[in-house]
């Protein structure tokens, strides 16, 4: 059956993606078939929507069981002062639709948990974690591991950001070859303790929504592999290398976890909590 032709409005509001070779009329139709989902409409997630969103990914889900406070605004773009007290996803579903009316989205306002993860995985192409707290960024491990989804992850603290993308399923690594197991209560600060400079997020969730787009579109060097790390009081970009872990208890030889499992006890934190992300200069030294 051949498909239907851009309409007149597509090929104005996508024209610089055509003129591209590397993405032409083929790539623009591959967005436009493709589902993401994104773990959190906050600092990381609001960017990545957006530019998503604007590139015309055809159908964005996004999981937030949160509502818009003040505090948000410093830094979480998708939400404005009239939010306030709104979930995110409805605000969150707004600001898409008036990007770009070609973008369905799917609002998941639920906590993610181990008994839903993974029927909210099973119909999206790719997730994007902008979770902002450890219980949450385990569980997405392991159900993008046992779905077999490509996970773009990102996090930040203070003035510095990371990101990185795990395929498990295909042999590569995963969050767990890093951090075997959650870090104990109280043994890294959370963002409502230390602070977060307010672009910071707008510069790493951009740069997931590039990795999600080039991994779409199947061009380019993905972050597989590898973990990017931006320093933003000096302006600096590293790359470390990521190695599967052979003794990982999900993805290596002999895994000890078989299933999903809710780490709220294991961190001390609820997954509402701010974000609890490590430096990523510890993340590089372990």
């Amino acid at each position: 059956m051949p498909l239907a032709p851009f309409t007149p409005d597509q090929v104005q509001r996508y024209a610089r993606h055509l003129i591209l070779p590397e993405v032409g009329g083929a790539g623009q139709r591959k967005l436009l078939n493709t589902s993401v989902l994104l773990l959190g409409a906050g600092g990381l997630g609001s960017p990545a929507a957006l530019y998503l969103a604007a590139a015309g990914v055809g159908r964005l889900g996004i999981v937030d069981f949160d509502d818009v406070d003040a505090s948000n605004l410093q830094r979480q773009i998708l939400h404005g002062v009239a939010d306030l007290g709104r979930p995110k996803v409805d605000s969150a579903e707004e600001a898409i639709r008036a990007i770009n009316p070609d973008v369905e989205v799917v609002k998941h306002s639920l906590h993610l948990n181990s008994e839903n993860a993974l029927d909210v995985f099973r119909p999206y192409d790719v997730i994007v974690d902008g979770t902002d707290n450890f219980p949450t960024r385990y569980l997405s491990n392991d159900a993008a591991f046992f779905r077999a989804k490509p996970l773009v992850h990102g996090a930040i603290f203070r003035f510095e950001g990371q990101m990185t993308m795990f395929e498990a399923a295909k042999g590569t690594g995963c969050y767990r070859c890093l951090f075997p197991t959650p870090p104990p209560p109280g043994a890294v600060a959370s963002c409502a303790e230390a602070g977060v400079f307010g672009v910071l997020p707008g510069i790493i969730g951009s740069m997931m929504a590039f990795e999600t787009i080039k991994l779409v579109l199947g061009i380019g060097e993905t972050l597989v592999g590898r973990l990017l790390i931006f320093e933003g009081y000096d302006m600096s970009f590293r790359r470390v290398n990521l190695r599967r872990d052979p003794r990982c208890p999900l993805c290596g030889d002999e895994p000890s976890v078989k299933g999903l499992i809710d780490y709220e006890n294991f961190c001390g934190v609820t997954a509402a909590e701010p974000s609890v992300s490590l430096a990523p200069a510890e993340l590089a030294a372990r």
